[in-house]
């Protein structure tokens, strides 16, 4: 019997892009399942549990009933919670009813797009290059025209405030700002928001989505905020989340804050998911609320694992890597490396890392298109026991070296 075909799928469901982490992944999950040994440091994720009394919060609150709908913008509790919290960090004041909860952070960026682009009128979003590949994808299927703002190593990865001010003009909407950054780690200083902000104030119609969801992960020096400079906080979605500080990926929760905008996501959230859960949400307040030492233990993990891995990557021939300011990121120059093994860029590079050394990364054609003049780069995640950098990157050196011995 003949099966009729479908109808086609849309021409924008057809174009939309994806996170790569997620499909490389899936390779790697589906070599394991055939008995292939693989390190892999390709998700961002932490690897830690879920605060115990976080836990016990959501716990509670299945028993206790919590597991209906929620108002779209969220429980009253931790709006107020996450007011004080993200206030509190970035000195400034933010009113509860300026908050909004969503099912994780991710939502907010598509969110923010869609509340200040029209489809199909030429708005244009400025956005950094590598960044966040849901980022271009938002962009592009809501419409808008997307504008790259390349992020330059020799900058530690952060970008030339110049080149802003020669990519704003008339149509631009919106700038997103990502600090700590994924995927190279890098982090936005005082001076460099300083700058930022002082080419904004010429441009009164463009807002800011300050996507800030590693805000508690910065080593070195002070996490700022754009929000807390003069004149930005009314034009800044502040957009952070409980994900990364206290390993609740899963729970999906995120919040969003701004003063013009939160009655705007919230009409979004009703058109989408209705409601963030009940139950994670009530998790999120004990997580805000409650002891901060698991947190903080983590983050001294990361910060030990960052030492390693950039050691460890600077001791194998042909890579070069910076020491991130922040997140659990880093984003090694391999460019040496691939001419000694033979690779024709960063994604061979990856591919064979993955299938001859049992080794996940991700390559840098997996967050935007490279940069010129920048060479080949890869991603770590180092949300990674330290056996494991210590393995992984051990195999990346005896890779690198068996090859270029065949090469030599």
């Amino acid at each position: 019997m003949t099966v009729p075909a479908a109808p086609r799928v849309s021409r924008r469901t057809a174009e939309l892009g994806t996170e790569n982490a997620f499909v490389v992944l899936a390779e790697v999950n589906a070599l394991v399942r055939a008995g292939q040994d693989v390190i892999s440091f390709c998700i961002g994720e932490p690897d830690f549990h879920t605060p115990a009394h976080v836990q016990e919060a959501a716990v509670g609150a299945i028993r206790a009933g919590r597991h209906g709908y929620t108002p779209s913008a969220g429980i009253p509790e931790l709006r107020e919670a996450a007011a004080r919290y993200m206030g509190g960090m970035r000195g400034i004041e933010i009113d509860p009813e300026h908050v909004v909860v969503g099912a994780g952070a991710k939502p907010f960026i598509a969110y923010s797009i869609l509340a200040t682009t029209d489809y199909g009128a030429g708005d244009e979003v400025v956005y950094p290059n590598p960044g966040f590949p849901i980022y271009e994808s938002q962009i592009r299927v809501h419409g808008a025209v997307p504008v790259p703002l390349h992020l330059k190593e020799g900058r530690d990865f952060a970008f030339d405030p110049a080149e802003l001010d020669a990519k704003i003009g008339p149509r631009t909407r919106l700038l997103i700002l990502n600090s700590p950054h994924n995927p190279t780690g890098g982090v936005l200083r005082r001076a460099d928001l300083e700058a930022i902000a002082a080419i904004l104030r010429r441009h009164p119609q463009v807002w800011v989505y300050a996507d800030e969801i590693y805000s508690r992960l910065v080593y070195d020096g002070e996490f700022v905020s754009i929000a807390s400079l003069p004149g930005m906080v009314e034009r800044t979605i502040i957009c952070d989340g409980a994900s990364k500080t206290w390993a609740m990926t899963g729970w999906r929760i995120g919040v969003a804050a701004n003063p013009v905008l939160a009655a705007e996501f919230t009409r979004w959230v009703t058109n989408t998911d209705s409601c963030a859960s009940h139950v994670g949400q009530c998790a999120a307040v004990a997580a805000i609320e409650g002891p901060q030492d698991a947190a903080e233990a983590m983050k001294a993990s990361f910060h030990e694992r960052r030492h390693l891995i950039v050691r460890l990557l600077n001791a194998v021939p042909g890579i070069s890597c910076r020491t991130p300011g922040g997140a659990f990121y880093v984003w090694p120059n391999v460019t040496q490396a691939c001419r000694m093994v033979g690779a024709a860029d960063s994604e061979e590079f990856r591919r064979r890392l993955l299938h001859e050394a049992g080794v996940a990364v991700l390559a840098d054609i997996h967050f935007g298109a490279r940069v010129p003049g920048e060479g080949q780069h890869i991603r770590f995640s180092y949300a990674a026991s330290k056996a494991a950098i210590e393995q992984g990157v051990e195999r990346v050196a005896e890779f690198v070296r068996k090859h270029a011995r065949r090469a030599a």
